[in-house]
């Protein structure tokens, strides 16, 4: 599966509703280049879930309601150094007041990477997919249940690659480290679709695939919804609930 052996997520919450664009002009404009310079971290992204991508989620668990944001880092061996220097980056920008406080985390971790897909009509490798510009997510977690559910996995994974606007296809597992102790993954199964079309047309076409599931038994999801790609300086989206309009 290529130099990627893990992705870091987090899913965040905006605590304050005015601090938005200052959350994003931080996180955009100084947190997130900072870790790239990182021998291990290959590449990094943030997502929103505006407020339309919320009324188009699936399902969704208490936990997980409140977040606002998606952030993925892609890690390479050894990850356990990688994080080392994950968690050491993360302390001098404290100490550098560099750090922004009105947000909590409600699932952060590493995940290892089990499985890479690509859609046959990208052309591109399953391993080149998050590089290819994308308009937005489309994630499920869940927490697998069964020893046959992996079978159901790859099924899944077939139909979300056959949905319009899904371009590529990777799956993550929360994966025991040195350094977890710093973060919250549970025990959960992380499952990405990249998308090359609009994410709320792509959520229409996906509810449908996820019903049954959705209905099942204790392994259904615990969250599944788009997000959408963030446009550095267009942070918009919740001035409504600034303004105290909002949900």
């Amino acid at each position: 599966m290529g130099k990627v052996a893990a992705g870091f997520f987090s899913l965040t919450e905006i605590t304050d509703p005015t601090e938005h664009h200052r959350y994003n002009e931080w996180h955009q404009l100084d947190h997130l280049p900072e870790q790239l310079p990182l021998d291990g971290v290959v590449f990094g992204q943030r997502w929103v879930c505006t407020p339309a991508c919320r009324s188009a989620r699936a399902a969704i668990s208490t936990e997980l309601d409140p977040i606002h944001y998606l952030t993925l880092y892609l890690m390479a061996e050894p990850l356990d150094r990688t994080l080392s220097q994950f968690v050491a980056l993360a302390r001098r920008l404290r100490q550098e007041d560099r750090f922004h406080q009105h947000r909590r985390s409600h699932l952060s971790g590493p995940f290892e990477l089990v499985d890479v897909q690509a859609a046959s009509r990208v052309r591109i490798s399953a391993e080149a997919v998050p590089y290819r510009p994308n308009r937005g997510l489309y994630v499920i977690i869940d927490r697998p249940a069964r020893p046959d559910d992996a079978s159901a996995s790859d099924a899944r994974t077939e139909q979300l690659l056959a949905c319009d606007g899904v371009a590529g296809v990777w799956s993550f597992a929360a994966r025991p480290t040195g350094a977890a102790e710093h973060w919250r993954p549970g025990d959960h199964r992380i499952t990405v679709c990249f998308l090359d079309a609009d994410p709320l047309e792509v959520a229409a076409a996906v509810r449908p695939l996820l019903a049954p599931w959705l209905e099942g038994d204790e392994s259904a999801p615990v969250y599944a919804g788009p997000f959408e790609t963030i446009t550095p300086w267009q942070w918009q989206w919740f001035d409504r609930e600034q303004n105290g309009n909002g949900h």
